[in-house]
């Protein structure tokens, strides 16, 4: 079992940055690839970017890339998202999930965190 628990949201103007954090329990941080999603009102959940258990080779949605930084610590069982040159679509409630290495599907999820990028 692993939790995941997401911080760092917050209200930011436009071309403004956030740094998110999501901390996980548990023993086995290492053994999982990390993806965030998000999820803007009114709108499905979207895939914003993944990272391997390693730590290397994230991948992006193109509305993210080069604008948003993935990143992990495994000794400390954390994964990032940088945010930078936020704009007003990036509102949403931000998700980090974890994906074992035989899933084809994410097995865990967080609570989320808010993100307000204001105009």
């Amino acid at each position: 079992q692993v939790q995941l628990v997401e911080s760092g949201g917050g209200l930011v103007q436009a071309g403004g940055s956030l740094r998110l954090s999501c901390a996980a329990s548990g023993r086995t941080f290492s053994s999982y690839a990390m993806g965030w999603f998000r999820q803007a009102p009114g709108k499905e959940r979207e895939f914003v970017g993944i990272i391997t258990r390693s730590g290397g080779n994230p991948n992006y949605a193109d509305s993210v890339k080069g604008r948003f930084t993935i990143s992990r610590d495994n000794a400390k069982n954390t994964v990032y998202l940088q945010m930078n040159s936020l704009k007003p679509e990036d509102t949403a409630v931000y998700y980090c999930a974890a994906r074992g290495v035989y899933s084809t599907n994410y097995d865990y999820w967080g609570q989320g965190t808010q993100v307000t990028v204001s105009s």
